[in-house]
């Protein structure tokens, strides 16, 4: 049995902060992989599933970020499991926005919520880390975290986390480095697409690279601007000639 950790802080409040992209990952998970609803257990809500042949414990705790360690803690020890059967997901501000990178062990670099789990499992789990970007200064960081994700932001983020959930089962089968780069080519792809308009043509150079619209806007014959008249006097307005 694995054990799926996604951190947060409880409440409406809260809900589309920068600090909760833990939840919102495993709630991906859960929606992708078929979960069980929601149920209230070790000071957490938790849904069971199997992710890749694996059973799956997903847990978001309720203990609010800085006491995360205690919720998690708590259903590792009801399962008898080993901290290396815990995957935590959570925010990462040393990330650019939409980077993930997954490792196991190491430091906190700050986050309360594994600073907690340390201090409650050790530091023997896997963390996927959801880069949210870092506001640039110090004093920044507690607003930034706990400021929503804006509308633009949504474009990369909902893209993101379906990607998390559709290779969730990577993860579980600790495949990191797959996961990672799947992950990172899905971003690619859906955020930067290439259409078929511009695409050369093969009888066409390469290096021309331009859409048939943009090309047919080139070979358009110039509009010629009348010299004179009331016509003349707006155009130059508007075109900044004397």
């Amino acid at each position: 049995m694995l054990l799926f950790a996604g951190l947060g802080n409880p409440g409406a409040k809260y809900r589309n902060n920068r600090h909760n992209v833990g939840f919102m990952a495993a709630d991906a998970i859960a929606r992708r992989h078929s979960f069980s609803p929601w149920a209230k257990k070790f000071q957490a809500e938790i849904a069971e599933g199997r992710i890749g042949g694996e059973k799956v414990l997903l847990i978001k705790p309720q203990t609010f970020m800085n006491l995360s360690g205690q919720s998690v803690g708590e259903a590792l020890r009801f399962y008898k499991l080993e901290p290396s059967a815990v995957t935590v997901l959570y925010d990462e501000i040393e990330l650019p926005a939409g980077k993930v990178r997954v490792k196991t062990g190491g430091g906190s670099a700050g986050h309360n919520g594994i600073r907690s789990l340390d201090q409650h499992l050790g530091k023997d789990y896997r963390r996927v880390r959801i880069g949210v970007g870092h506001p640039g200064a110090k004093e920044m960081v507690h607003g930034h975290v706990l400021g929503d994700f804006s509308t633009s932001d949504r474009e990369w983020l909902d893209v993101l986390l379906d990607a998390i959930a559709d290779n969730a089962d990577m993860v579980a089968k600790g495949d990191d480095n797959g996961f990672m780069n799947k992950v990172t080519l899905t971003l690619r792809d859906k955020l930067q697409p290439t259409s078929d308009d511009d695409r050369p043509s093969p009888k066409e150079p390469k290096a021309k690279g331009q859409s048939h619209i943009r090309q047919a806007r080139q070979q358009q014959p110039a509009v010629k601007i009348p010299e004179s008249g009331p016509m003349a006097a707006m155009l130059k307005k508007l075109l900044g000639k004397d």
